[in-house]
């Protein structure tokens, strides 16, 4: 008997209540900024037998929603292959790992596995991921940008039990924290996620006691059938045909070359194929990816066009994806794959790109395309190690709805950037500047946010310096007669003066003293539509403002002002009309 819709709308509020509460435990309980303010982390529920997402909790990370899938289908198959030389799984045990090849992303996520038993039998799989703050490697906060194989990225962990039967395995402990520059942060960091998952099992043992287990798997499978058919009817209102748009990422840290980011979407009737085929091959340095990564950065992209459709694995189904087995965006180990973050947002871009020619009044231009990943890394007088590792902001494009957002988040999640009080709280830091950037944002009928301005003074005697960016090179793009934003820029104080990095927005090993500065201009988003068509009084109030300088005003959006700033009409008609 199919379940009415006010007992489905009741359990798929229970069902999202009880990840949004394990994402709320951990954030509350991390020791890391990086999960604890930033909100760096994912919880869900997961299909006993397949791995496919069922509910993910709505402050955790979206690309996670793709990538856990295949985190918990590995532990799925490790206990298939324990079973057969005789081992088992038991009420109680915890897997826990960080192997991107296997569960995505990179390897500063550890993913914590719990099956949920009811009757004697698994019912479903509760996760947990978060990102520590660092896990070995050569570089503290594991963000190396001239790492060439995995090993210089951090220790790599693959499904191991944490707990058996319920009692922890203190040796599984030992190592992790003997690999980690900050053994108690990730202590910390670790008791958490064992504590969400508890918290997860509790409530979600109380629905069952509620409502019943064949009521809540009958529910659960209708929510994923109704996501599949939202999904569906959304991609068969586009128009159909194939769709290219490329892109590019500065180099790779090692060969200072481009590499391309190309998609081709075609989409016939219901159903969508996205075929990665042009783009790059696997590559030296570390912003190759693995497929399952791919995969769900895809799903962050479909999510900002389709904003209706739900987080399971429903959403999937009617897509296909051709991702060749040498690609840049499906590597195996060795392959450094730890500036996964640079590599997922030119897939967000290229796919909002293509989606733009398909359908423009859907889509938007480029965000600002990198968390521009600082690492500052010393000792302080007393001899304790510190390690402040953070990411950083930039412009949203402008949309069919309206100006970007100045100074957001990265759009592969909703992790929030970590306040400057915090940071300068936990570290041996100040900011000079936290500011947001005139004309960084890309011009457009909706012009593109704007992106800041970072100056951090090192007030400890000395540290080291490692930076993983992007977009140093190609801006990001507008769309619909958008124009680009401004790129990337970071320099850095030595003693004879100000210095820029080699690869541009790539350094490692840079080393900073006391009282000299770092300093991160970051881009602005894409603009939307011709910038003549924007409203002259809106050019003005963005140049009252500080966003768009006067000369910008009158080469980018052909809008003359007069001496009080208020619009010169006739000179603006004259240039609008292509006179001077």
């Amino acid at each position: 008997m199919p379940l009415d819709p006010v007992t489905l709308a009741v359990l798929q509020g229970r069902l999202e209540q009880i990840a949004d509460e394990m994402d709320a435990t951990l954030f509350r309980s991390a020791f890391n900024p990086i999960i604890a303010e930033a909100h760096d982390a994912s919880h869900g529920l997961y299909h006993r037998d397949t791995g496919e997402t069922l509910v993910q909790g709505k402050s955790g990370l979206p690309v996670f929603v793709g990538a856990m899938s295949f985190a918990v289908k590995a532990v799925i198959d490790k206990v298939a292959r324990d079973r057969a030389a005789g081992g088992g799984l038991a009420d109680g045990d915890v897997f826990v790992f960080n192997d991107p090849y296997e569960g995505g992303t990179h390897l500063s996520d550890f993913k914590l596995v719990r099956p949920f038993f009811r009757d004697g039998q698994v019912f479903c799989w509760l996760a947990s991921v978060g990102h520590w703050h660092d896990v070995g490697g050569n570089v503290p906060g594991n963000y190396n940008p001239v790492a060439t194989e995995c090993f210089q990225e951090g220790m790599l962990i693959p499904p191991v039990k944490l707990f058996a039967a319920g009692a922890l395995r203190q040796d599984v402990v030992d190592i992790l924290q003997a690999n980690s520059r900050l053994p108690g942060s990730l202590y910390g960091d670790l008791n958490g996620q064992v504590n969400a998952l508890d918290l997860g099992a509790k409530r979600l043992a109380a629905l069952l006691d509620e409502h019943g287990v064949r009521t809540v798997d009958d529910a659960l499978a209708e929510l994923k059938a109704r996501a599949e058919a939202l999904m569906r009817a959304s991609i068969a209102e586009l128009p159909d045909g194939t769709y290219a748009c490329d892109d590019w990422l500065d180099n790779d840290g090692i060969a200072d070359t481009a590499l391309k980011i190309a998609v081709d979407l075609t989409i016939k009737g219901e159903e969508m194929t996205l075929d990665f085929t042009r783009t790059a091959k696997a590559c030296q340095g570390p912003v190759n990816i693995a497929r399952s990564t791919a995969i769900a950065s895809c799903y962050v992209a479909l999510k900002h066009i389709f904003r209706d459709v739900p987080a399971n694995a429903g959403v999937l189904r009617p897509i296909r994806f051709v991702i060749p087995e040498d690609s840049i965006l499906s590597v195996k180990a060795p392959k450094p794959v730890g500036g996964y973050t640079e590599t997922i947002m030119r897939v967000i871009d290229v796919v909002h790109g293509a989606l733009a020619k398909a359908a423009p009044e859907r889509s938007n231009g480029c965000a600002y395309g990198t968390i521009n990943a600082l690492s500052l890394a010393g000792h302080r007088r007393d001899g304790r190690r510190w390690v402040m590792f953070s990411f950083f902001g930039g412009g949203h494009p402008g949309n069919p709805a309206g100006d970007g957002l100045n100074h957001g988040n990265a759009p592969i999640s909703t992790a929030t950037i970590p306040p400057l009080e915090i940071l300068e709280a936990a570290y041996p830091v100040a900011f000079a500047q936290w500011a947001l950037r005139p004309d960084s944002g890309g011009p457009g009928a909706h012009r593109g946010g704007l992106g800041a301005i970072y100056e951090i003074e090192l007030l400890e005697t000395a540290a080291d310096v490692f930076l993983f960016g992007e977009r140093g090179k190609f801006p990001p793009q507008g769309v619909a007669g958008g124009m680009p934003a401004a790129l990337n820029r970071f320099t850095y104080e030595q003693e004879d003066g100000s210095a820029v990095p080699p690869m541009v927005s790539k350094m490692v090993g840079i080393k900073l003293r006391q009282g000299k500065h770092v300093r991160l201009e970051t881009p602005g988003g894409g603009g939307y539509g011709d910038p003549r068509a924007r409203p002259p009084e809106d050019v003005a109030r963005d140049v009252r403002l500080g966003y768009v300088s006067a000369g910008r005003a009158r080469t980018d959006y052909a809008v003359a002002l007069a001496a009080d700033g208020t619009v010169d009409a006739a000179a603006t008609s004259a240039l609008r009309a292509g006179r001077r």
